[in-house]
């Protein structure tokens, strides 16, 4: 499975990354979004170079010309809540797609404790044979949520090829999707790849709580 970490070729994606984890900067939730919204937009142009393209005949005010039109049928799917600006963000770029959205969450056994389920209690998708699936989630820690959410979007279908997509990946998930996953047809895009978790299954150092930084802080159950 090809993994893209564009931690190892610095780039915009870096400044944006830096602003994402600065504890000052990350403070400023329109900002938090925003710097989510410029990854996704940086992503799915690189990831727009793998896409099949058949040619298309134009006509200009002056004449006729042949343009490359993409040929594959984008879903960008999405786990709720803190996806929802990285999704904005390659929706920007990918402004024909389809979008599903799934709500994977964790729902800890205990009040004060570590341990967690995560569950599935909402999915809208289109059908996905043979579509181009993009899945995204900003924090890829465990990989967990993202593997129950592509499971949930099985029902509607097999994608051809999948692009699963964070911000910042711990170690650990990279490994969990590349046992998880498709080999042959899935390509993982991350802005880092973290060391580890800790035992909230928070990647270190990581940014935090994405949902929180991006929508403010939520009342746990």
């Amino acid at each position: 499975m090809e993994i893209i970490n564009f931690a190892t070729t610095p780039s915009l994606v870096s400044r944006y990354m830096r602003e994402l984890r600065d504890i000052s900067i990350q403070k400023d939730s329109m900002r938090f979004r925003l710097n989510l919204h410029r990854i996704g937009e940086i992503m799915a142009y690189e990831i727009s170079k793998r896409l099949n393209y058949v040619q298309e005949k134009v006509q200009t005010p002056l004449g006729f010309t042949m343009c490359h039109e993409p040929a594959d049928k984008i879903v960008l799917a999405t786990i709720l809540r803190a996806g929802l600006p990285f999704h904005q963000g390659f929706l920007n770029f990918f402004d024909n797609a389809e979008n599903a959205f799934v709500s994977a969450y964790r729902r800890y056994k205990e009040k004060c404790s570590d341990k967690f389920e995560v569950l599935v209690e909402y999915m809208a998708s289109p059908n996905l044979d043979g579509k181009t699936l993009i899945l995204i989630d900003p924090m890829l820690a465990t990989g967990s949520s993202m593997e129950l959410g592509y499971k949930a979007l099985l029902k509607k279908g097999t994608p051809a090829r999948v692009h699963v997509v964070s911000a910042i990946s711990s170690r650990q998930a990279i490994e969990y999707i590349c046992n998880t996953f498709p080999s042959g047809i899935t390509t993982v895009w991350t802005g880092a790849i973290d060391p580890e978790i800790n035992h909230h299954s928070y990647i270190i150092p990581g940014l935090g709580d994405a949902g929180d930084l991006a929508f403010g802080v939520k009342e746990d159950d």
